[in-house]
This record gives structure tokens, C-alpha cells and sequence, in this order.
């Protein structure tokens, strides 16, 4: 059994009242529900897909399905959770357009024109300032993420860069949690590999086994 940080019940209570109250008609309250997570659905986006006009796509693709699908949440898993889950699976539909894309030489010119999105979201690129600083060390970290494969991308993604616990990780990705655990060991042990080298100098590594823990990310 996993114990819920503090505040995390009141969390859950006022995201239950929020919900109860747009499937009853109050459909402005679902902008109240999205806001906490806006910057988190867009930056899980962005780490996977690696490009930043794919990824705004993606969160407002996502955060729209979220509200169709919205009477579909039991409230077995976070919110967040939820919505994390929904933005991995838009995620992986861009790649495979992409890959169907690059084999079949498409000339997508008209790729999103006359789009028209739900309300606008705020603060995707607003970045504190202390995530601006050892530059080329988070360069490097971002470079060796894409590289993964994708399996293991989302769990260092969701692991490592969200903070999710391995239970919450697990229900995202609909995956045992020892699966996820074999993933995200054999993940931090390629970062290493690929890592080490150029940082030995630049960023030391928390010192827990020689395990990269945490990652010097947005």
C-alpha cells in the first residue's frame, strides 16, 4: 500500500467535486481541473516526441480527449495519472504517423492547418530559473533521453522526470510494476553507458549505488 503525500486526499476531493460538477453541465470548471497540469502534460509530450509544435499538438489533443472521455475516469488512479496515460497514448499515435510518414515519403504541407483548439493553455514554456542553469549537462541528458528506445523513454520520463511513483507509472503506461522496474533499470543503466563519459566531470550523479536518480530536467 502506497501512503498519499500530505494534501494529496484534499487534492483528490476538490478534482472529484471539479469533475462531478462539469459532467453536470458546468463545462467551464473543466479549465479549473486542467490548469494544475497543463506544464506537465505538455513537457511529457515534448520529452518523448522532441519537437515542441508536435507537442503542443499532442497536449491539446490530449487534454481535449480528456474532456470527452472525462465520464470514462472511475477514479481508481490519480487524475493526473489519467491524464498522463491519455497523453502518452497521443504521444505514441504522433510517432507512429511519423514513422508511417518518413516510409511512405508523404508531403504533409497541410499538416494541422485550420486546426481550431480548445482554450488556450498557459505557461508551457515558462521555465524557472534554476532549470536554466548547468546548461550543457541538461543538454546532454536530453539528448541520451531521445536516444532510448521508447519503452524506455516513458518510464524515465514518467519515473525520473514527473516523479510518479512506480504503482502511478505502472497504471500510465498499463503495465505490471515489475515490468517497470526491469524497464527503468535497464534505462538508467544505458544513460550511464552513454553518459558517463562526458559527464564524469561536468555533473556527478546522487550517490545511491552509481543510480541516476534524479535528472538536471526542465
Amino acid at each position: 500500500m502506497t501512503t498519499s503525500p500530505p494534501g494529496a486526499e484534499l487534492q483528490q476531493q476538490r478534482e472529484t467535486a471539479l469533475i462531478a460538477a462539469i459532467l453536470s453541465g458546468e463545462r467551464e470548471k473543466f479549465h479549473d481541473l486542467i490548469r494544475p497540469y497543463e506544464r506537465q502534460v505538455y513537457h511529457t509530450a515534448l520529452a518523448l516526441l522532441k519537437n515542441e509544435t508536435e507537442a503542443e499538438d499532442v497536449a491539446q489533443e490530449a487534454i481535449l480527449r480528456a474532456y470527452r472521455k472525462l465520464a470514462s475516469f472511475r477514479g481508481d488512479a490519480r487524475f493526473s495519472t489519467w491524464l498522463l496515460a491519455i497523453t502518452l497514448n497521443e504521444a505514441r499515435t504522433c510517432l507512429r504517423a511519423e514513422k508511417r510518414a518518413s516510409l511512405d515519403s508523404l508531403d504533409s504541407t497541410d499538416y494541422g492547418d485550420g486546426v481550431v483548439t480548445p482554450a488556450q493553455l498557459t505557461d508551457w514554456r515558462e521555465l524557472p530559473s534554476e532549470a536554466l542553469e548547468r546548461e550543457e549537462v541538461r543538454s546532454l541528458m536530453q539528448q541520451a533521453i531521445a536516444e532510448l528506445p521508447v519503452t524506455f523513454r516513458e518510464v524515465v520520463i514518467l519515473r525520473d522526470m514527473e516523479e510518479l511513483s512506480v504503482n502511478e507509472t505502472a497504471e500510465a503506461l498499463g503495465i505490471s510494476i515489475s515490468l517497470v522496474k526491469v524497464r527503468l533499470h535497464r534505462a538508467r543503466l544505458l544513460l550511464q553507458k552513454a553518459l558517463a563519459p562526458r559527464l564524469r566531470v561536468a555533473w556527478k550523479p546522487e550517490k545511491k549505488r552509481g543510480v541516476i536518480r534524479r535528472l538536471p530536467w526542465f
